[in-house]
Parts: C-alpha cells; structure tokens; sequence
C-alpha cells in the first residue's frame, strides 16, 4: 500500500471502528490510523521539530540554495521515526519508497535508485527513500546506497534503535543529518491516548476511559506512543466483549482499569510516587535487603521498576543501604552498588533492572555490620554537644607555625615536638594521643566504632582490638 493509500483509508469515511466494513476486510491498527498528518498532530520531538530545524525544513520542503538532506533517525521504538518519514514523503510531491533492512537486500536498493534517477530526469519528481532498521543492513548493503545519497537521487530517511555511530558506515553518516528522537513524556503519551479515544480515525468517542485506566496505558507504555495506542485498542476490544451486543449504537462503552488490566496481561501497580505507597514500597525495600530476604528484596524492587520509579532513585538507594546496612561486613558491596548505580545511569531501562537486582542480590545477602553507620553517628552527637576540645599541639597542622615541620615528617626527618611519624615504627603505628584531651579521656573504654562478629568484620577484631589497646594504653 502506498503512503497515499494508506492515509486515504485511515480518514476516508466508513473506516472508523464502529462503521460496517466490507466482508473479510481488516481495519488497520489502531497506532496506523493515527498516525499523525501533519507537524501539528506530531506530539514530543519539539527539539528536533523546531522552525528551521533541518527535518522540520525537510518535510516541509522547504526551498532555497539549501536542498533536501537526507536524515537517519535514531531512537527508541514508538516514537516516532516511521511517522516523520511518512511526513517528509507528503511533502513537495515526492515519491515514497519503503524498504526493510530485514528483507531488503543490495539488489532492492539499486532498484530503487534506478527508478528514482528515472523519476527525477522525466518528472523532475524527488524520491524518499524510507529504509526502517538500517542497522540490520551489511556495510556492502550500506556502500550500495552512497552514489544516490551523494547525487541525492533519493532522500535517504533511514531508522535505527541502535547508535549510529557503531551500525552505519561513516561515509553514510556523513552525507546525512542525525536526527536523535527521545522517548515521549508521559503528558505526551496521555495526549496521544486521549487523542486516540474521540478521533475519528480512532474510537471516534465510542468509549470512555477510566482516569486509573488511562494512567496504566501511560505507565505501561515506557514513552513508546505505540505501545500504548496497542494496549488502548485492545481494551477497546475487552470493553466491547464485556458489554456483549450493544442494542443502542449510540452507546458509549467505559474502558475500566481491569479492562486495560486483562487486554495487556499486566495488573496496575498500587504506587504512587510522591504518596505514601511511594515511600511504603521504598521503606519495605530497604528493610528486605537489610533483613536479608533476597525474594522480598526482588519483590519491592519489582514493584518499584513496574510502577515506573525512576531506576536512578532505586540505585542511590542500593548504594545508601550497601554502606549503613553492610559496612564492613561486606566492603565489596559497597562497590557493587556504586558500578550498578553509574551503570544504570549509562545504560537505563529495561537492562538496568539487571544491574539493580545484582546489586541488591549482593545487599540482601551479605553479612550485615552497621558498625560504621553507628560510629560516625555517635561521633557526630559528640561534636554537636561540643565535645570538640583543642587539636593535640603534635597534630596541628604547619600552615601557620613551624610550617617546615610536615615536609620533615613525610621525609622521615626531624618532627615537630611530641609528634612521632608512623612510618618510622616498626610496626607502622605510632602510639600517641590522636584525639583532643576532653574525648582522649572521656572516652576510655568506649569507642566510636565496634565492630561486629560478622562477614567480614569478624576478621577486623583481632586488629581493632589490638590497635585499642597499643594507641589507648599508652
């Protein structure tokens, strides 16, 4: 079916859901019979749309010295990348040829060069040529399409989900403009939706959808307009099914929340961000990885990655609890939380769901010290008492006396009065008082920090015992 074909049917009368089609015909999608005509119906993208952006220049055809450039779009599914080159085809009376990367080969694509050059010397017409999942196609594929890019016998309006700069040659990258498509807000998804239930094209108002409805299509959606105009239509069907022979057809049909529910086989989420479930979910979530339960630790993490938590909030988190839950029980984990948590940053959803669940696989199982979280605590209560007391005279420092006495130490010569360098001992511990005189004696027995008999603490003790007592029993 051609470009034109294809929107002809999807706003000619008759091809809304509720009108009588022929036998055996098949309406088209519903994300098809959406899909945006002009610049106005396109939502997010207002980066790249902007006025006198080149796509934006490219499908409205604009003239000048400055001629059509062909364009790769990169982005994720759904947003967009096949609707902005049906656009740029409507424009200025073009040809539009589509081709697959996964069926097209190198002999397709000569074809459509030579059709286009005849085009272009008999009609003076341009062609665009739609090339969907480039990145599937071989650098030969890819060299084959170089002279008519170069001549631009063709518009080359090619998608990708893959970065660009790995999956197309560069001689390729460099005769076009790289378009980056982001995924949609959820506000734009919602328009989408909203827009999709009284159009015409659409469910042309037959059916109305539940507020907690609409929010799970936009939650489940991900930014990708197409899934959520998918799941939409298929709860379109299961209202319908529910509602049995509609006598009236004048009737308007509701799409509850459970329709949604059943037509996409995902229950909605009870989590609201900024509510109490919010802050329920991520306080059951700290306390499985610190209670050591592995499964419930997985379960709230799920609950969080389903309800659309930001993966970044659930990262610092790990990263948080790997420190006051872990220690030195584990010190690794601290490690691992970090990696996850730059790594999600890197690489986002749906794969940081891995990452974060090694991580917190590694939390809940760990051996638990919070030995160090108590230690800094307790020594912070002592200094905002005021226990602070004056710096030890041997551990001031030489910006404003005897300010020759820090390079001396490093250098293993001559110290300051009292003070005794470490390194010079033989055992690598200078037992002097390192504390002010109100703490130093204060203390006694007591201490900041106690480790625990676990993990990997346990094996500190020994240590930590014997530096007590070769620095307090002085």
């Amino acid at each position: 079916m051609s470009d034109v074909d294809l929107f002809a049917s999807s706003s000619s009368p008759g091809s809304g859901e509720g009108a009588a089609a022929p036998a055996g015909a098949t309406l088209p999608p519903l994300a098809v019979r959406m899909r945006p005509r002009s610049i106005d119906e396109v939502r997010g993208q207002g980066e790249v749309l902007r006025p006198g952006s080149p796509l934006r220049r490219l499908i409205e055809g604009a003239g000048g010295t400055a001629g059509p450039l062909s364009a790769i779009l990169w982005g994720p599914p759904g947003t967009g990348k096949t609707t902005l080159a049906h656009l740029v085809a409507t424009a200025a009376d073009r040809e539009f040829v589509e081709l697959s990367a996964v069926t097209a080969g190198v002999k397709d694509v000569r074809a459509v060069m030579e059709r286009a050059a005849t085009s272009r010397a008999l009609y003076g017409r341009a062609t665009v040529l739609f090339l969907d999942e480039i990145h599937r196609f071989t650098k030969a594929q890819q060299d084959a399409l170089l002279p008519g890019v170069e001549n631009r016998e063709v518009v080359l309006v090619a998608a990708t989900t893959e970065n660009p700069s790995f999956s197309v040659i560069a001689p390729l990258l460099s005769r076009s403009i790289l378009v980056t498509l982001e995924s949609l807000t959820k506000g734009e998804i919602a328009e989408v939706i909203e827009s999709a239930v009284a159009d015409e094209r659409g469910l042309e108002g037959r059916f109305e959808l539940a507020e907690e409805a609409r929010d799970h299509l936009v939650a489940i959606a991900g930014g990708d307009a197409r899934r959520a105009l998918t799941g939409l239509e298929a709860a379109a069907g299961v209202a319908q099914d529910d509602a049995g022979v509609v006598l009236d057809p004048e009737a308007v049909l509701p799409i509850s929340l459970a329709h949604v529910e059943q037509a996409v086989a995902r229950a909605a989420v009870r989590y609201d961000k900024t509510g109490d479930q919010h802050y329920d979910v991520a306080s059951a979530f700290i306390k499985s990885m610190r209670g050591s339960d592995v499964d419930a630790a997985l379960h709230y993490l799920a609950r969080q990655l389903e309800a659309g938590e930001d993966p970044r909030f659930i990262a610092r988190r790990v990263v948080i609890a790997a420190s006051e839950d872990v220690g030195m029980g584990d010190p690794t984990a601290l490690q691992t939380a970090v990696a996850a948590m730059h790594a999600v940053a890197q690489i986002g959803m749906p794969e940081a769901r891995i990452i974060l669940a090694q991580a917190v696989v590694h939390n809940a199982l760990a051996p638990k010290s919070n030995a160090a979280y108590t230690g800094i605590n307790e020594a912070i209560a002592d200094v905002r008492a005021g226990k602070v007391g004056a710096v030890p005279p041997h551990l001031r420092g030489s910006g404003y006396t005897q300010a020759s006495d820090r390079a001396a130490a490093a250098s293993g010569g001559q110290q300051v009065a009292g003070y005794v360098y470490s390194h010079d001992q033989a055992d690598g511990v200078a037992a002097q008082q390192y504390l002010p005189d109100e703490l130093d004696a204060e203390l006694g027995d007591r201490s900041y920090y106690r480790p625990t008999d676990r993990g990997f603490e346990a094996r500190l003790q020994e240590r930590w015992q014997w530096l007590r007592g070769r620095l307090r029993d002085r």
